[in-house]
């Protein structure tokens, strides 16, 4: 059975760039839920922008908690 959570990002282009060079490997969020949700940064590179990464967004995991997916959600 997968686990769903909601979370909303504001990373800016420079502050990527960090995650994107690797000075920074993962991202911590809190989730909707109100859950600390820890995941590989590289996870979000489909969701960058000229204006860096906006939105609401959709974390899913297995029951291992192996990373499924990361899916932006409408505005």
């Amino acid at each position: 059975m997968a686990l769903e959570y909601h979370f909303s990002l504001d990373i800016s282009r420079q502050e990527y760039l960090r995650y994107y060079t690797g000075a920074a490997n993962s991202v911590q969020v809190r989730s909707v839920q109100g859950l600390l949700l820890q995941f590989p940064a590289s996870a979000l590179k489909s969701h960058v922008t000229h204006q860096g990464i906006q939105g609401h967004f959709a974390i899913r995991f297995d029951a291992n908690n192996k990373l499924i997916s990361v899916s932006k959600l409408a505005d």
